[in-house]
């Protein structure tokens, strides 16, 4: 996977989102709607002393799903077990999981487009009537073991909720998408950030930073811990707003939060397609990229702020695209 530090997948140094994640709704920043009504679901669940429905989260990747599936189970007061889609290969491994549950607990599955259709088919009975159905032994001595299940809350997330068959989508009784956040909101992020590291931050270089962040809370905390490196380096251990554009510049993270990456990608296209159309495949060449690398992890933002375009033809690099890289449609500099 790509190791762009502005990249909204998970790397390995996001360890330290652990240590900073709110621990209940209230904490939580951002997603109004999501929120407010997941606070009204969970609160009539605990009054008629029943799981709450199975929640499925969905949304760009660093947008808070982990988090809020985490928050789901502190507000119920209940424990919860965490596994990740791709890791799901067999049915005795959803079996192990399952069998581990105890009532009212929260199983988060992550990324949980990507589990095999044959194990989905085995979650349905699970969550429909808290059984399990698995066939154990071989050709000839196969048996059939049904095992109940206690009462328990699944929550998936996923990246690719199209990618979801419409029967495991169908026995999701919470459906909420996860949108980028607005830039006061992920002030307010950072600033919470700051005071949990117990790193001093200004109000100019927190909403700098933000400005940033890609409308991503997991990309404005990662850049924050590299910040906070150059201020320990380059000043007194606190952020202000020079130490921000010293330390992004370096990064080369440009004032909107593209990179490197970014700028070559608009740039190929136009100066190797005359800024489109030009299909997906030949863009993927020409920078040396797979397609769903692409589309996965470069495409989403630049479409989100709208600085390209998906047409039918292909992809096209839009009037704000070059104006942001101060080029004329006829490919001279402003």
């Amino acid at each position: 996977m790509d190791e762009r530090i502005i990249t909204s997948h998970k790397l390995e140094e996001d360890t330290f989102e652990k240590s900073i994640r709110p621990d209940s709704i209230d904490e939580y920043i951002g997603q109004s709607d999501v929120k407010e009504n997941l606070k009204v679901f969970i609160e009539a669940a605990k009054m008629r002393d029943e799981p709450l429905d199975h929640v499925l989260l969905y949304g760009p990747p660093g947008l808070g799903k982990t988090t809020l599936a985490y928050i789901i189970a502190n507000e119920l007061g209940s424990n919860i077990k965490t596994a990740s889609g791709p890791t799901i290969e067999k049915s005795g491994d959803l079996a192990a999981i399952l069998s581990t549950l105890e009532p009212g607990d929260v199983l988060f599955i992550d990324e949980i487009h990507r589990m095999p259709r044959y194990i989905e088919e085995i979650l349905y009975p699970a969550m429909e009537d808290f059984t399990l159905d698995i066939i154990v032994g071989g050709e000839g001595s196969s048996r059939n073991i049904k095992i109940d299940l206690p009462p328990f809350t699944l929550v998936g997330a996923t990246t690719r909720a199209g990618d979801l068959s419409s029967p495991l989508r169908d026995r999701f009784g919470i459906i909420s998408k996860l949108n980028y956040y607005t830039v006061p909101e992920l002030f307010e992020i950072i600033k919470r950030t700051g005071r949990v590291m117990e790193v001093a931050i200004d109000d100019d270089a927190a909403l700098e930073l933000a400005k940033r962040s890609r409308g991503t809370p997991r990309i404005a905390n990662r850049l924050f811990k590299r910040v906070r490196d150059f201020a320990l380096v380059l000043g007194n251990g606190s952020i202000d707003l020079d130490i921000i554009k010293t330390s992004l510049g370096r990064l080369k993270v440009d004032e909107l939060g593209l990179d490197e990456t970014d700028h070559q990608l608009l740039m190929t296209i136009i100066t190797k397609f005359n800024g489109g159309p030009v299909g997906i495949e030949a863009v993927a060449s020409s920078i040396g990229e797979e397609m769903t690398t692409i589309e996965d992890v470069y495409e989403p933002y630049l479409l989100q702020i709208g600085f390209m375009k998906r047409t039918a033809r292909g992809r096209i690099v839009t009037e704000l695209g070059y104006q942001h890289l101060k080029i004329n449609k006829d490919g001279t500099l402003f």
